[in-house]
């Protein structure tokens, strides 16, 4: 499963950081709900949209429809 990263305020450094913020969710095409169902953490109080944690959501979603594809 893939995590969030973010950035340390202090040290500038990327860290695992506790969810994916609304804002990654939307522009990847996600909402809320389906994101639950994909087992992703959200966090609700970061506001800030990481171009490279949108990436991994988009590529997360691609394959979670590629494989409910095979299923059906």
């Amino acid at each position: 499963m893939s995590e969030p990263s973010v950035r340390s305020p202090g040290l500038r450094k990327l860290r695992e950081g506790k969810g994916f913020s609304a804002g990654e969710l939307r522009a990847a095409g996600l909402t809320l709900k389906e994101a639950e169902g994909l087992g992703l953490r959200v966090d609700r109080r970061r506001r800030s949209v990481h171009s490279w944690n949108v990436e991994v959501l988009r590529k997360l979603r691609l394959n979670a429809r590629r494989s409910g594809e095979r299923r059906e």
